[in-house]
């Protein structure tokens, strides 16, 4: 299968687009039957070079995810950050490392005194979300992946390449605050890998928006939120001779005329019957 180009794609649609050439070549065979059963109709030819300025038009990620998807898609296979082989592979390792931590220990309880306790290990806990996760992700399954690498953070709060992965699912179904967030905890965990952030194919709907720029500059790290200005106390805001805002108002000239607009409010529906009583009775002490 050959990767398929958009301009290529558009130069077809503009000269032989009432035959439908630029659809055999995007391999849209039906689609491209139906111009050339229509080309003598002059529609056809103009329909053609609407294409045409589509595809001259395109972004090149947009029209790499509707035309070469499953070439993206085996491309993902071979260079991803989940890639089933590495799991693999890490799998096997850590499971020869266990083994020979065994074998110390075995020569180690066979050199110990009698007396000297021994001690007691675990061995570190599977994550079989995290694979379930990488392979929904790859039937496209977002939403059943996303939901698999949630449970694994339970298990690996601070796993790099699981928040990394939510990262690339969320982008792909255009959920730019969470992936925005996971990527930030990827790189805060230890991911440095910056430049498969700027080229990942999973991630282009995130370079794509406006803060990505600032985040870049951030070092791949959102922004701290600006800490909330703490409100001025009552005696900072408090006039000579004023009353403090919960005395009661029983007795000042505008009582009656602050109860009216009260009223006023609750039949506008501005507030309701439980706003309205308990606003009287601040007014009333």
């Amino acid at each position: 299968m050959v990767m398929k180009d958009k301009n290529v794609a558009g130069i077809l649609a503009l000269f032989l687009g009432g035959f439908g050439v630029h659809r055999f070549y995007l391999g849209q065979t039906g689609l491209g039957v139906f111009y050339l059963i229509f080309c003598w109709f002059p529609v056809m030819w103009i329909i053609g070079v609407i294409d045409a300025i589509v595809f001259f038009s395109m972004d090149k990620g947009n029209f790499d995810r509707k035309y070469n998807r499953q070439l993206l898609s085996n491309e993902q296979r071979r260079d991803t950050d989940f890639d089933r082989r590495n799991y693999q592979r890490r799998e096997r390792w850590e499971s020869r490392q266990y083994r020979r931590e065994e074998r110390q220990e075995r020569r180690y309880e066979q050199r110990r005194p009698a007396a000297q306790p021994a001690p007691s290990r675990q061995r570190p806990r599977q994550n079989p979300f995290k694979a379930s996760g990488v392979k929904k992700f790859k039937d496209y399954d977002y939403n059943g992946a996303i939901e698999d690498f949630n449970k694994a953070l339970d298990i690996e709060p601070n796993d790099v390449a699981t928040h990394f992965n939510l990262a690339c699912a969320h982008s792909l179904n255009e959920n730019v605050e969470k992936a925005f967030y996971h990527l930030d905890q990827a790189v805060a965990n230890g991911f440095n890998d910056f430049q498969r952030i700027k080229t990942h194919d999973a991630l282009a709907y995130l370079r794509i928006q406006e803060q990505f720029e600032a985040f870049e500059k951030n070092g791949f790290r959102l922004s701290p939120a600006p800490a909330a200005s703490a409100p001025p106390s009552p005696e900072a805001t408090e006039k000579p001779g004023q009353p403090a805002e919960d005395d009661s108002l029983e007795g000042q000239p505008d009582l009656l005329e602050q109860l009216r607009r009260l009223g006023e409010l609750r039949e506008k529906g501005l507030l309701t019957e439980e706003e309205f009583t308990l606003q009287k009775k601040k007014l009333l002490g």
